[in-house]
């Protein structure tokens, strides 16, 4: 059965009108898997968001394939794609007067009819996604009167309702308190494991990763390092990737010392 994301020597970037093409990767192969989290990490500007818009089919590559479930992503129509992967990026989707339940309600659109009606199976799978991130107090609330963490599990639901086995979040903590960034991550990796989802979410909460994730993308000019987080740590790759200083190195062997026998979150 072949793997739910896969890339075939990839490559990332811009592409520009009579000027060289700005690649940000080259060359990436790439597998994500059922029921694992894994954290993609990087300097700011370093193609993040890029290869997350890329790998969803909203950006073309520069070269090479993405494929889901053995298929190129570019060859798929907008619904047959929905229906396989699932997508939260940094800047929210206009969401006008929308409740909670109409939100994650959009998550069945790529299975409805063409007249956007639910079914008594659409309805089934947006009660299971709101219930699955503790949403269902939150269905006749005003979207636009949430706070953050509220808004950004019902997308999270949104992605469930889809019902696709491949989720891609963009910095889905970026703008949460302590508090909701451990919720989310917490959530992100329960439903890994008892959906068997594949995860791919991008962060800047290194601390969170290391304790949450189960693989770590690890990007720099130089490609992408996979592995575990504390094989990671230990060789010396994330303080690399993500130009920690001398100082640090008792801080990232305490994380790891921790990796290897915290309890979980």
């Amino acid at each position: 059965m072949p793997s739910p994301l896969e890339t075939r020597q990839l490559a990332i970037g811009y592409r520009r009108r009579r000027q060289r093409d700005i690649l940000l990767g080259r060359d990436l192969a790439l597998h994500l898997q059922p029921g694992s989290l894994v954290g993609l990490l990087g300097a700011n500007g370093i193609g993040k968001s890029t290869l997350l818009r890329t790998l969803a089919g909203l950006q073309a590559p520069l070269g090479g394939q993405v494929l889901l479930e053995g298929e190129d992503v570019a060859e798929l129509a907008p619904p047959q794609r929905a229906q396989r992967l699932s997508v939260v990026l940094t800047r929210l989707p206009p969401l006008g007067l929308l409740n909670g339940y109409g939100l994650v309600a959009m998550g069945r659109q790529p299975h409805s009819s063409w007249l956007g009606r639910l079914s008594a199976e659409d309805r089934r799978c947006v009660d299971w996604a709101l219930a699955a991130v503790d949403g269902l107090p939150l269905v006749e609330q005003a979207v636009q009167e949430l706070s953050d963490g509220q808004r950004q599990k019902l997308m999270i639901a949104r992605c469930l309702a889809q019902r696709s086995p491949v989720m891609l979040l963009d910095e889905p903590t970026a703008y949460l308190d302590l508090a909701h960034k451990i919720e989310v991550m917490v959530l992100l990796k329960r439903l890994a494991q008892e959906q068997r989802l594949a995860i791919l979410v991008s962060t800047h909460e290194l601390d969170l990763a290391l304790r949450c994730c189960d693989r770590l993308w690890l990007m720099s000019a130089d490609g992408i390092e996979q592995g575990e987080p504390r094989q990671l740590l230990q060789a010396g790759s994330i303080s690399r990737t993500l130009g920690l200083e001398v100082r640090h190195k008792r801080w990232l062997s305490q994380l790891a010392g921790d990796k290897a026998g915290a309890r979980p979150l």
